[in-house]
């Protein structure tokens, strides 16, 4: 004993030992025993154990007697993993009781271990020891785990601060380049937001869309549908006519540009972490994921938003399901807006013209399921078009 006391550390009072027994002497022996190295507690019976270790300071680990009268050591061990902040503190088994089963029964019901009487103070310290330092581990990686989620999250909220702060500069450029855009964005992006809560429960589209943050990706992601128009030259973009069959083959080809650009800026995070991907902390790798799925879909909303359901749209003539479903979603919000808005070229059309058109092209221009989910919600792209009314110049 003198030898293992004499290798045991100096002691941690920071570190609290409850010793749950109904025999006095046990008490005793144990307490003096463990006093040296922890602070202990101690009590006297199943009941008063639940109220200490309920109460400050909290036990690190709890030794408990199994034969006591009333409440005896397996009802209490049921009780403190029943209750939140005694779940996880570490109980270990001391009692005269060694079958097999015994033991078996312990440790079934969440007992670290089990230490059998008489005890023999080396082995008993080795066992407290050895499941402190375990539970030690465990907190400090729970707390290193907290950290590192509180760090992703403060990250990600900054990427998102960022993000959003780029993406409504680069919508601003593309949209002051065009005299045709007003509240476009403001308005299209509501509608698809519209159009998503409506879908999320449909069959066909519940799994891409129940998801919060799909949507959320897919609404920001939206103003940047004609980020590809800052390559179309002014002659043609700010034409104050009607284009020609030529220079409209010219414009049709911003959405391939925006495409092309957004998917060389994914190229560019690719590679950029392709030589650290395996030194990358996970707040890091977190936030890359993020950035590049956000960027996939901005891409297939800028690339493919002009598509067409019977494949008959623009740039690559993909039809049906193969059009991404973000640029289904953002041809019919598109469409209807150039509809209702007013252009140099032509006047606004009322609200029944518009959904007149929209259902003509059901099942050739657009999705049939979003065109059913945008006839229920008329009166919503109604009265998002009314509350994002664009201003005429006369009156900035």
């Amino acid at each position: 004993m003198k030898a293992l006391t004499q290798s045991m550390d100096a002691p941690t009072t920071a570190t609290t030992v409850l010793v749950v027994d109904d025999t006095k002497e046990n008490l005793a022996v144990i307490g003096q025993l463990l006093r040296p190295y922890y602070h202990v507690r101690v009590a006297n019976s199943g009941q008063r154990a639940l109220q200490v270790a309920d109460s400050a300071p909290y036990p690190d680990l709890i030794l408990l007697d199994v034969m006591m009268p009333g409440m005896d050591g397996y009802q209490v061990l049921q009780a403190l993993r029943n209750q939140a902040h005694t779940r996880n503190i570490p109980v270990i088994f001391v009692t005269a009781m060694d079958a097999d089963e015994d033991e078996e029964r312990g440790l079934s019901l969440g007992a670290v271990d089990y230490v059998t009487k008489p005890i023999k103070p080396g082995l008993l310290l080795a066992r407290v020891r050895a499941h402190l330092e375990l539970k030690a581990a465990r907190d400090a990686l729970a707390r290193q785990n907290a950290e590192l989620d509180a760090e992703v999250h403060r990250r990600m909220a900054e990427n998102d601060l960022i993000k959003d702060f780029s993406l409504n500069a680069l919508a601003t450029l593309a949209e002051k380049r065009d005299n045709e855009t007003g509240n476009h964005l403001r308005r299209t992006q509501a509608y698809m937001e519209a159009l998503m809560a409506h879908l999320q429960t449909h069959p066909r589209f519940a799994l891409a869309l129940s998801d919060p943050a799909v949507r959320e990706r897919i609404a920001k992601a939206a103003p940047l549908h004609d980020i590809g128009k800052v390559g179309i030259p002014d002659a043609i973009l700010l034409k104050p006519g009607r284009l020609t069959p030529q220079e409209f083959e010219v414009m049709k080809t911003h959405a391939s540009i925006g495409a092309q650009a957004i998917g060389d800026a994914i190229r560019s995070v690719q590679q950029a972490q392709t030589p650290d991907c395996e030194h990358a902390s996970p707040a890091d790798a977190a936030l890359t994921a993020q950035s590049l799925s956000f960027l996939e879909t901005t891409r297939q909303i800028a690339g493919s938003h002009h598509e067409k359901w019977d494949g008959s749209g623009y740039p690559e003539g993909l039809a049906g399901d193969a059009i991404p479903l973000p640029a289904r979603l953002m041809a019919l919000a598109d469409v209807y807006d150039a509809l209702m808005s007013k252009r140099h070229y032509k006047a606004a059309m009322n609200l029944q013209e518009t959904v007149d058109i929209i259902g003509r092209g059901r099942g050739t221009h657009f999705d049939p399921d979003i065109v059913d989910a945008f006839m229920a919600l008329q009166a919503q792209f109604a009265a998002i078009s009314g509350r994002f009314v664009d201003t005429p110049p006369s009156e900035h």
